[in-house]
């Protein structure tokens, strides 16, 4: 009976362990199920709408409405004509000076350049009245002898056997040398032009009154009767005769915004393009205007090609000043109507274009044809239609133990008969133990 007891007690330790290895695999299966990692997906419908293709640079405000108004000539404030704000006429006087001793010989210098090339000039327009008149005469007795009946025959034909005598030739010729220098004093006259012009400049630059060189707004200006105007820089021996800014004019013209565009980005720019842009110094403004020109003879710096793009303004907004940081989008591509998902959900497969769509519940990769993309969306030309579920990102997790991608472990997530947890002894004997 004794034996039959420790035979009936082996057999029910050895069921245990039977069912004790049982539960540990399914326990183990179970753990290890609960660590795989499944993945959700995010979903939006495919829909039809407005897409708007763009490129994107940055740039500055030029001066292309604006110039500044320079003098070379110093001394003391005498005479303040204009203000800030007032619309001048080119030519109009903005302050006269009282010269210091270095500009007045200047100015006095500049006036006697500027008298000098008058004087050329209006000796140049009474010399070209008498070769006018020269030319007339001898035109004159050309004209004589040509219609004579030695030189023109009785039907008004000429008579080429006597024009060929010198008598005939030596009077076209004088018509013909009064002529030309008649023409050539032309020439000279313009010179002269030139020469009286750039004087009036230098007469202008070192004269006590500064005038305006354009027509438009003065802005910038700060003198005030009895400010004094000083030399930009001397020494010892020498007094520099750069010119000064004291005032800039500016236009009605629209401001331009230039932009360096990427040798990839510049062929899809097009003249006239459509462009908002934004000012660093005004973020919560947004202006409009349009493409005018394009360098396409680019720039190369540190090996990297860029080509310059104007954009000018539609208006002329008064808070907009030179050199202001620009950031500009150029519109270049517009489609309405079209099918449009977000750009996340556009895959490379073999070289080609896919998106997973859900169909009857199961996510399938579609190849699909796309056209323009903006920042967020893409068009789809085929291969999805409007409404369709499709795949946008896609988020890793694990089930069970609720461990996800970040990494985060769960303390069930060892295996039990492993590392984490193991028995000493086998299951015989012997006390459980954690490592």
């Amino acid at each position: 009976m004794l034996r039959k007891f420790f035979s009936d007690k082996r057999k029910v330790v050895f069921l245990v362990i039977v069912i004790l290895f049982v539960i540990g695999g399914l326990f183990k299966l179970k753990i290890l199920e609960g660590n795989k990692q499944q993945v959700q997906y995010q979903t939006e419908k495919a829909e039809k709408g407005t897409i708007i293709s763009a490129i994107s640079g940055s740039g500055q405000v030029s001066t292309a409405n604006s110039m500044g108004v320079t003098t070379q000539a110093t001394g003391v404030v005498k005479t303040v004509y204009v203000t800030n704000g007032q619309i001048v006429q080119m030519g109009d006087p903005l302050v006269e000076l009282d010269l210091d001793r270095d500009s007045n010989q200047k100015y006095l210098q500049a006036l006697a350049s500027y008298q000098g090339t008058k004087n050329s000039l209006d000796a140049s327009k009474a010399n070209q009245y008498g070769l006018q008149s020269d030319m007339f005469n001898e035109w004159q007795t050309f004209m004589a002898i040509a219609q004579n009946s030695t030189y023109q025959n009785a039907d008004g034909t000429p008579n080429n056997i006597n024009r060929s005598l010198p008598e005939f030739h030596i009077a076209e010729d004088d018509w013909l040398s009064t002529e030309a220098k008649y023409k050539n004093q032309q020439g000279a006259i313009t010179q002269a032009q030139t020469a009286l012009s750039s004087s009036w400049i230098s007469y202008q630059q070192s004269s006590p009154v500064i005038y305006s060189p354009i027509s438009g707004t003065v802005t910038g200006f700060t003198l005030q009767q009895g400010a004094i105007i000083a030399p930009s820089s001397s020494s010892s021996t020498t007094t520099s005769q750069s010119s000064q800014k004291i005032a800039v004019i500016m236009t009605n013209a629209a401001p331009t915004v230039t932009i360096d565009a990427s040798e990839i980005d510049a062929p899809k720019i097009k003249q006239g393009n459509k462009v908002t842009i934004t000012l660093d110094a005004l973020p919560d403004k947004t202006y409009t205007g349009k493409v005018t020109s394009i360098d396409i003879s680019g720039a190369v710096n540190s090996d990297v090609t860029t080509y310059p793009v104007t954009i000018t303004l539609d208006s002329n907004p008064q808070d907009v000043y030179p050199n202001m940081s620009a950031t500009a989008n150029i519109i270049v591509a517009t489609k309405d109507n079209v099918v449009v998902v977000p750009s996340s959900a556009i895959q490379t497969q073999n070289g080609e274009s896919v998106v997973q769509i859900k169909k009857n519940g199961q996510y399938v990769s579609t190849p699909v044809e796309i056209g323009i993309a903006s920042d967020t969306q893409t068009e789809i030309i085929s291969g999805v239609n409007e409404g369709d579920e499709i795949v946008t990102s896609t988020v890793s997790s694990q089930t069970g133990s609720q461990t996800s991608t970040s990494g985060t472990r769960s303390p069930f997530s060892a295996n039990p008969f492993g590392g984490g947890i193991r028995t000493g002894g086998g299951f015989g004997g012997g006390a459980t133990r954690r490592q």
